[in-house]
């Protein structure tokens, strides 16, 4: 059951679709530009990733192209994991309503 509180109520009559998109926005302020720059940094690790592979398999270097690679994939890795985190709390305090 939904209480009517101040908190759930709609002050001023704005379209929901609006209030409800503006109160996530309250909740979780700038979730959009974090995941932005999660997708962007992931896809930088993909293609520092896709190139360090290929000089690995070339055979240039290899001790510091594995190392460079490793750094590369946990970077993907992160940035994955940050991005689920942000997601599964995003939808948990969507549900809280």
């Amino acid at each position: 059951m939904v209480k009517s509180n101040s908190q759930n109520r709609n002050p001023k009559k704005l379209d929901p679709e609006k209030y409800a998109r503006l109160k996530a926005e309250a909740t979780a302020p700038f979730r959009s530009l974090r995941k932005f720059f999660y997708f962007s940094f992931g896809a930088s690790g993909m293609i520092g990733a896709f190139i360090f592979l290929m000089q690995f398999l070339a055979g240039r270097n290899t001790e510091d192209t594995l190392q460079n690679l490793a750094l590369q994939i946990g970077v993907v890795f992160l940035m994955g994991f940050l991005w689920r985190l942000d997601s599964r709390n995003g939808s948990q305090g969507e549900d809280k309503k």
